[in-house]
């Protein structure tokens, strides 16, 4: 088949997807994306997977394929250098789908913020930055799931694989002369670690706002309610959103204190909502926390004037952080996240991210991972125009 030019193989069989298989044994790489629709679901549809190789171009249509497995098999063969784009999207996908993680990886917007670009940077501008090439503008909102597709989303399909190999090529020359090859495949590769893709399931409740300024029977509450819409979009296949929306939960803590009643009278909580759950958010602010309940939001980090007096220690070291990436040529936004040092007061994860990785200790400098360990006992000086950071010695145990 053809489409704007380019030829591909259309797999929507068992028997065309083993032939795939069969043909790619012992490749050195595969190129690929996937096309899917998250929207008003819980459980995301993968729709179409697109595949490039030394051996042409490839659509595979899940929707016709039930058993993905020969494909599934080469993304987690360590000979076969898969080549992606934001490809973190696309391999969780498949560790949530099919509880499979990926092997020997490079993600063409990964390697690209070691080499300049800015982090993230989308697919159509590194194309056009690193080849001169156009690719057009996006055709993503669109109905995947859609049969037969339409010439202008195979197109778009297609152009979102042709360029990877090109690409991988040109950054992986430039990072060699660079010296970040290394760098840009140990960020790489922590997308082959099954960690990379958990996500704690009480991480709602850990970072919402409302949580953090309200008192612990609250808190139970919202731990109950954001479990209770959880577990109704699995169940139903629905976006929490369309379960209970977001925007009304801080309404409902606040209503729920008063009853079923004081919730109906609330011309802010959709009437309908009340009706329907009301007497259940009122069992669920009643009732009694359990001691693992307890456990959980006594995690939930409270503002205080202390965390107020970090902001300014935060801000210099997000400063600092920034400079030394600018003069790596590495995009800051790549290395620590805006909000990570804060984070890593209440996250091991973040910590052992910054803490723990070879080629952000050696970018940073021991000075300033020193800094990071002991944030709880760092202080800022300014003297003779001069901004100093330095550790407190820690108070004797008693």
């Amino acid at each position: 088949m053809t489409a704007a030019g380019i030829d591909y193989t259309l797999i929507n069989s068992p028997q065309g997807l083993q032939q795939f298989a069969d043909l790619h044994r012992g490749v050195d790489w595969m190129g690929f994306d996937t096309e899917f629709i998250g929207e008003k679901r819980y459980h995301t549809l993968l729709c179409l997977i697109q595949i490039s190789s030394e051996h042409g171009y490839y659509l595979l249509d899940p929707l016709a394929v039930d058993d993905l497995t020969p494909f599934l098999d080469i993304i987690q063969d360590p000979a076969v250098v898969k080549i992606t784009h934001a490809g973190d999207n696309d391999y969780r996908l498949l560790y949530r789908a099919h509880g499979i993680t990926p092997a020997n990886v490079f993600d063409t917007q990964v390697a690209a913020a070691f080499i300049g670009h800015r982090y993230p940077t989308s697919f159509a501008k590194l194309v056009e930055a690193e080849t001169g090439e156009s690719v057009g503008k996006g055709y993503a909102v669109t109905d995947w799931s859609r049969r037969p597709m339409s010439d202008k989303q195979i197109k778009y399909a297609l152009y979102d694989v042709v360029y990877l190999r090109q690409l991988y090529d040109i950054i992986t020359d430039k990072l060699r002369t660079n010296d970040r090859l290394d760098w840009a495949l140990e960020e790489c590769a922590l997308m082959t670690d099954g960690d990379y893709y958990y996500r704690d399931p009480n991480h709602e409740l850990l970072h919402s706002n409302i949580a953090r300024s309200s008192k612990t029977k609250d808190r139970v509450f919202l731990l109950r309610l954001f479990e209770w819409r959880r577990s109704q979009a699995e169940k139903r296949n629905y976006s929490k959103e369309m379960i209970l929306p977001g925007k009304i939960i801080g309404q409902l803590v606040r209503g729920v204190r008063g009853g079923k009643e004081s919730m109906m009278e609330n011309r802010r909580l959709p009437g309908k909502t009340v009706s329907r759950h009301g007497d259940l958010f009122v069992d669920f602010y009643n009732t009694p926390a359990t001691p693992e309940e307890l456990t959980i939001v006594k995690q939930i980090q409270r503002t205080t004037q202390e965390d107020e007096d970090d902001d300014m220690i935060i801000e210099l070291l997000y400063l600092l952080m920034k400079y030394r990436a600018a003069e790596a040529n590495i995009s800051h936004a790549l290395v620590m996240p805006r909000n990570a040092i804060k984070r890593m007061k209440q996250e091991e994860s973040i910590r052992q991210s910054i803490l723990g990785s070879g080629w952000r200790r050696e970018l940073l400098g021991e000075d300033f991972v020193g800094w990071l360990k002991h944030f709880d006992r760092l202080a800022m000086r300014i003297e003779g125009g001069k901004i100093s950071l330095n550790v407190r010695e820690a108070e004797p145990v008693k």
